[in-house]
């Protein structure tokens, strides 16, 4: 009968059938009637009423969905999304729910593409509603995708099983048949059946539980707002809740397995304030009745931001306050902030396709930094907004990187979007936007851009229409931003006196990859300012220069400051050159304000020497940002061979006197760099003398570190990260007091309390001896604590002892004492011991396909473990076995990005040791007093 149906097609007027010269065949050897990677949209779906029966014993579920369609173009084919589903059962319904035909319709599936088609015998009218009736069945999903089981134990050591949603991007496909794009939104009515010793969660409340035969529940849950298929979630767990409400009126409640209750109520804090602050700033409700925060035993990501649901790695909810550090909480705080930004950006309005997943990334890891300060101004998150720009930099001067904006068309494609660039550079070019066009355009051009297309999708262009067009609105108006309604729709605003074209200006910092470079060439009065594509791996030598350089230009809001100005000059760049009249007696000028712009910035002539000077006689005439952003700029300038790496070097003099945290740590950072490089290199005198160097001119700086959780976040920052580069390079009072507080700890039996910031660097010191490293392991095996085993964990791959990295990375392999989830991070950390970087890269070739069937290709913990092992590596040798490597797995690495970033990252790293290992020599020598080699 299947054939026959087939074989009458071409007797109806079929719209909608795509086809191509080489049509697809469906499992079954017939032709399936779609080609394309996106679904047709002569289909639309407008309420889905999902029913899911999950089976925690067996380890499976069954579930049924009616989804009602609305017909744009006469069919008779329905082509939708499945993945890894057994549909039992497919029927069609008219709008008077009668079936369209009395015989099973029969389904073509095509694997290739995760679509099934549905035939129905009569033509599907335009303009007429239908339903679309499926049954189906599949066994929960093994990894961190779809509709998978999640287990942990108790204190009994009994193992529970829960099962858990995470549909981000292609993957509600995995749980219930569905039209899987960003863009085709609708309603949902979810019912779940569970036990009674189980509760039942989804993105709404319940309206009601039915009991049902043998022992079963019915939950059904409230009718959804209308959303995408990624933002449905569903979880059947047995975990207890804290629970607190906004004021106005949303509840809120945390979820954790029972046995870590106790560390939910500190998220729920953090939670009602910050989706109080998100009501005020983009002053709309929150639409939904509730907000649950669950923390989840499995999970591949950080957080996931399901509409009224959202999903939580436990690091990133749980805040134990015995064990959990100044830096968890900040974690902790800034995740939450940024899925509950997700609400609105993301959810509330979504981008329309993938390549535009910056709308959703970009915003919420920028609102993170927003709402944060607004909420916990102690946590000085502000000091960490630069380093995601450092980290944004980063990728973005290495000619793999990609517009924020880029193509993406299949499923590996799409995990790979989200990446640095989207969250990172995403933030990075917000807030530079938020600061060209002050604090209150901004806010009203977003609160626009939200209400304006509320429950709807958005692109690129209409987030900078909804900003260009503020002035228009009578609800927002913008002080001297306002013009007549003829100028708003030609997106015109005034800054430095000029006249810009907003859409035209950040297309420049969107649709093209890279960053600027502007350099400063100061001639008296005059400064001759020019811009070029800032790329760290070529230089203007080289043959492929010039087209590397070409069509780039970017219209880059310039700020500077100068000795004799107390104010912020700006000056807008259009064009490749530009020159600056400067007012007054100036002795030095300093461009990128507290670098709230996203560009390098590189003096020519005596700039340099100047700004040195400068800061070694008085840093404090510039702010810690300017001060950190001088620092950064100069090495990065040395890694593009624009600047001697000796007057880099002599530019961190200053920061003995540094009392700042952030430029004190970002010079640090780069000779702990330096440092990890030539010591795996094995360059005996210049790993020495860089080691006496450090541990000489930071001495103060690390001997006023107390090893307790007083003072400051900043303050606890920097204990942190200072305790532990001393230790690590063996300073012996460092040592001696981590080995006494470990011994203590360990006679203890891990009872007494160790100060939460230097808690790893004493476990890593503990870890070096036989005895410390078992002890170590039986605790993570044992603890309770989320942010303790992190520690734990981090302690253990610090060991020189080459076998028990191993044991650790096989462990993580086996995925029961070390969770699958931790895997990418725990090969991160042993290829970054100097006994274990070529052990961990070794690791990843042999594991490479299991490695892929755990966490899926394109997907972050891939992209980690390929950057994490590789960029350890500096050598031509290990470059070529880098590349041959790729070349063996050419038809999955021919599909990752990140693999063109993991060779361009190791010709970084040699080009760098060619260039500066000597200079770097006799630097040291140059400079370290005698006696201390």
């Amino acid at each position: 009968m299947f054939l026959l149906i087939l074989a009458l097609l071409p007797c109806y007027s079929v719209v909608g059938i795509s086809s191509d010269d080489s049509p697809h065949v469906a499992t079954n050897g017939l032709p399936f009637p779609w080609s394309k990677v996106r679904l047709p949209n002569y289909i639309i779906p407008i309420h889905y009423h999902l029913l899911i029966h999950p089976n925690l014993t067996a380890l499976n579920f069954s579930g049924s969905v009616r989804i009602e369609i609305d017909v744009k173009n006469n069919t008779n084919w329905v082509v939708l999304h499945s993945k890894n589903l057994e549909i039992t059962t497919a029927t069609i319904l008219d709008e008077s729910e009668a079936l369209q035909s009395d015989k099973q319709l029969p389904v073509l599936e095509y694997p290739a593409h995760e679509q099934i088609a549905i035939f129905s015998p009569k033509i599907l009218i335009s303009g007429e509603k239908y339903f679309l009736h499926l049954e189906f069945a599949a066994p929960l999903a093994d990894g961190f995708y779809g509709f998978y089981r999640s287990t942990y134990k108790t204190k009994n050591g009994e193992t529970r099983v829960l099962a858990s949603t995470h549909f981000e991007p292609t993957s509600a496909r995995m749980a219930f048949p569905c039209f899987d794009e960003p863009s085709f939104k609708a309603n949902y009515s979810i019912k779940i059946r569970r036990r009674q010793t189980h509760i039942a969660l989804s993105n709404m409340p319940i309206e009601q539980t039915v009991p049902l035969e043998d022992g079963l529940f019915e939950d059904h849950f409230e009718a959804s707002v209308r959303m995408s298929t990624y933002l449905v979630a569903f979880i059947v767990c047995d975990f207890k809740s804290v629970s607190g409400r906004t004021t106005s009126g949303i509840d809120v409640s945390i979820y954790a397995v029972p046995d870590k209750w106790h560390q939910t109520h500190y998220a729920l804090e953090a939670a009602v304030k910050m989706l109080e602050f998100y009501e005020e700033y983009f002053n709309i409700y929150y639409p939904l009745p509730k907000q649950d925060l669950i923390a989840i035993p499995d999970f591949q990501a950080g957080a996931m931001e399901n509409w009224g649901l959202t999903t939580y790695r436990e690091t990133s909810l749980l805040f134990d306050p015995d064990t959990s550090s100044a830096s968890d909480k900040l974690w902790v705080t800034m995740v939450i902030g940024h899925e509950l930004a997700h609400q609105w950006f993301g959810n509330l309005v979504t981008m329309e396709w993938w390549n535009d997943i910056w709308l959703n990334e970009g915003f919420a890891r920028y609102m993170e930094f927003v709402s944060v300060d607004a909420t916990y101004p102690d946590l000085r998150v502000e000091d960490y907004l630069l380093d995601t720009c450092f980290a944004a930099i980063g990728r973005d001067s290495l000619n793999s990187s990609r517009p924020i904006s880029s193509a993406a068309e299949n499923p590996t494609q799409i995990k790979e979007m989200f990446d640095t660039v989207s969250y990172d550079k995403g933030a990075c070019i917000l807030h530079m936007l938020r600061h060209f066009l002050t604090d209150d355009v901004f806010q009203s051009g977003i609160v626009r851009y939200l209400r304006r297309f509320s429950y709807k999708n958005a692109k690129n262009e209409d987030l900078w229409d909804s900003i260009a067009n503020t002035c228009s609105d009578d609800d927002f108006t913008s002080g001297e931003f306002c013009y007549s309604s003829g100028q708003a729709a030609k997106n015109a605003y005034r800054y430095a006196g000029e006249h810009l074209d907003l859409k035209v200006m950040m297309n420049t910092w969107t649709l093209q990859k890279g960053i600027p470079l502007v350099t400063v060439d100061r001639q008296g009065s005059v400064l001759k300012i020019r811009q070029e594509r800032f790329l760290k791996t070529m230089l203007p030598s080289d043959p492929a220069w010039l087209s590397m350089q070409q069509g780039y230009l970017w219209h880059v809001p310039l700020t500077y400051m100068t000795s004799s100005s107390k104010t912020i000059v700006r000056h807008l760049l259009e064009t490749q050159s530009d020159t600056i009249k400067i007012q007054g007696d100036v002795n030095w000028v300093k461009f990128n304000t507290d670098m709230n712009g996203y560009y390098i910035v590189h003096y020519e002539g005596d700039g340099w020497d100047t700004l040195i000077n400068l800061m070694k006689k008085n840093h404090t005439a510039l702010s810690y940002k300017d001060r950190a952003n001088l620092v950064h700029n100069a090495f990065q300038l040395v890694t593009a061979g624009r600047l001697p790496l000796s007057k880099a070097l002599d530019l961190t003099g200053y920061l003995k006197s540094e009392t700042h945290n952030v430029p004190l740590l970002q010079g640090l950072g780069y000779l702990e760099t330096f440092y990890k490089m030539v010591e795996k290199r094995n360059i005996i005198d210049v790993t020495q003398n860089l080691k006496a160097y450090i541990l000489h001119y930071f001495k103060a700086v690390i001997d006023k570190q107390t090893w307790s959780d007083t003072g400051s976040v900043s303050d606890r920052k920097l204990r942190s990260e200072v305790v532990s580069l001393a230790c690590d390079l063996g300073y012996l009072p460092c040592v001696e007091k981590a080995k006494d507080l470990f011994n203590s700890w360990v006679k203890s039996n891990g009872t007494i309390s160790l100060p939460t910031d230097v808690t790893e660097t004493i476990y890593s010191i503990g870890a070096q001896e036989e005895e410390g490293w078992t002890f170590l392991l039986e605790k993570y095996q044992v603890s309770f604590s989320e942010a303790e085993k992190y520690k734990i964990l981090g302690a253990l791959t610090t060991s020189r002892v080459s076998d028990k990295l191993l044991r650790l990375l096989n462990l993580g392999m086996e995925g029961e004492v070390i969770k699958t989830q931790d895997l990418s991070s725990l090969i991160y950390s042993v290829a970054r011991n100097p006994k274990g970087h070529f052990m961990a890269w070794n690791f990843v070739k042999k594991n490479w396909n299991t490695l892929v069937e755990k966490f899926q290709l394109g997907s972050f913990c891939i992209r980690n473990i390929i950057i994490g092992t590789t960029a350890q590596f500096s050598s031509k040798d290990e470059l070529e076995g880098i590349k041959e490597f790729f070349e063996s797995i050419q038809e999955q690495s021919s599909q990752l990005r990140v693999t063109q970033v993991a060779v361009e990252n190791v010709q970084k790293n040699i080009m760098w040791l060619e260039r500066n290992l000597e200079p770097l020599r006799m630097w040291l020598q140059k400079n370290l007093p005698r006696g201390t080699n």
